[in-house]
């Protein structure tokens, strides 16, 4: 049997923090040498979002891991310290990582990404009106912009589709404007509702 087949088979098809049952797929727990049954899990495409820092992050979606930190395996108890700490400003989550024991070597995998220290907030690319923004999306700019080092002018009203998010800067997006890919601040477009 692969891999796949037997963490499929251990989940019983569902989310292994939170018990959802669609888009459930294998995911990493990093660092690893190797793939193996302990460290892999898997997760929804909602818990992959806001461990992935790609959604914002939901506490009341969370609380599930008062029932999954006390799984057996080795990377949903990871996971689960890692999600805990990162939301430990909550009351209940404070008291499950006062109850959450680790071995050694399990708490040192999940110090291992360094996120232990994060207060949880996610920085995300949001348009002028706070909406998320992502790659392949429209928008609309806000403002009429001059092109350094161009004699582009971007008007505003412009439409940019597909544009893709600077990994590096939230406040970043670039676009293609009258075939030229320019860098635009997040702060002067909006996104076009599809």
């Amino acid at each position: 049997m692969n891999l796949e087949k037997n963490l499929l088979a251990r989940s019983e098809n569902k989310c292994e923090l939170c018990t959802a049952e669609t888009g459930v797929k294998i995911f990493e727990v990093l660092p690893q040498d190797r793939s193996t049954e302990d460290n892999n899990i898997m997760i929804c495409d909602t818990c992959r979002a806001q461990i992935e820092k790609k959604a914002e992050l939901n506490s009341a979606h969370w609380n599930c891991l008062t029932t999954s930190m006390w799984s057996e395996v080795p990377g949903v108890q990871v996971v689960a310290w890692r999600m805990l700490q990162r939301l430990k400003n909550e009351s209940w989550a404070a008291d499950n990582l006062d109850m959450l024991y680790l071995d050694d070597e399990r708490l040192a995998w999940a110090k291992a990404l360094g996120d232990q220290d994060s207060d949880g907030t996610v920085d995300l690319h949001k348009d002028c009106n706070g909406q998320v923004l992502q790659t392949g999306d429209t928008v609309v700019l806000t403002k009429s912009l001059d092109v350094k080092g161009s004699t582009l002018n971007a008007k505003m009203g412009t439409v940019v589709k597909n544009i893709r998010v600077v990994p590096e800067n939230t406040e970043q997006v670039e676009g293609k404007i009258e075939g030229q890919v320019i860098v635009i601040l997040t702060k002067y477009v909006r996104k076009q509702s599809s």
